[in-house]
């Protein structure tokens, strides 16, 4: 699993850090982090009816996932959340610490990344460092550059 800090530094991405107590669901996120500023991040780990295609989709904290509707935008028959095994297997990931910057331990890319585009209006992103006991706030545009230097393109949704 790589150090989010060093990949960081590495791709020279500036972040501002937020420590807060953990948290597991948007209501305690809610409750425990009213200190950051901007949109705070849901993240959903999906997979397919056959479970041979797995989707990172990351909305906003204050809207509701249709996962009917994500199947459809997918072109996949039939969306539902990943099992605690597929997240870390395919993102080193454990439930309650999901965040797109854990699509950096995805080597082989095989978790396609999806985010709602009002996100990416903001002047920052505000998502965990792979751990629920922090919050890290990045320049959507330095945000964007990460991914695709790790090779991943952006594909957003409207929720």
């Amino acid at each position: 699993m790589s150090d989010v800090y060093k990949i960081l530094e590495k791709h020279q991405v500036p972040y501002e850090k937020f420590d807060h107590p953990a948290v597991f669901t948007t209501a305690e996120a809610d409750l425990l982090v009213k200190n950051i500023p901007g949109k705070q991040c849901k993240n959903l780990f999906l997979t397919n009816d056959k479970g041979d295609k797995h989707f990172l989709v990351t909305i906003a904290h204050d809207k509701r996932a249709d996962l009917k509707k994500l199947s459809q935008f997918l072109d996949q028959r039939h969306l539902r959340f990943a099992s605690p095994e597929r997240l870390m297997k395919y993102l080193g990931l454990t439930p309650g610490s999901v965040s797109p910057l854990g699509l950096i331990n995805d080597i082989n890319k095989e978790v396609e990344f999806i985010i709602d585009q009002d996100l990416l209006k903001q002047d920052k992103i505000y998502i965990h460092p792979n751990i629920n006991t922090a919050t890290l706030g990045i320049p959507v545009a330095d945000f964007q550059r990460l991914l695709e230097e790790i090779g991943y393109s952006l594909r957003t949704i409207v929720v």
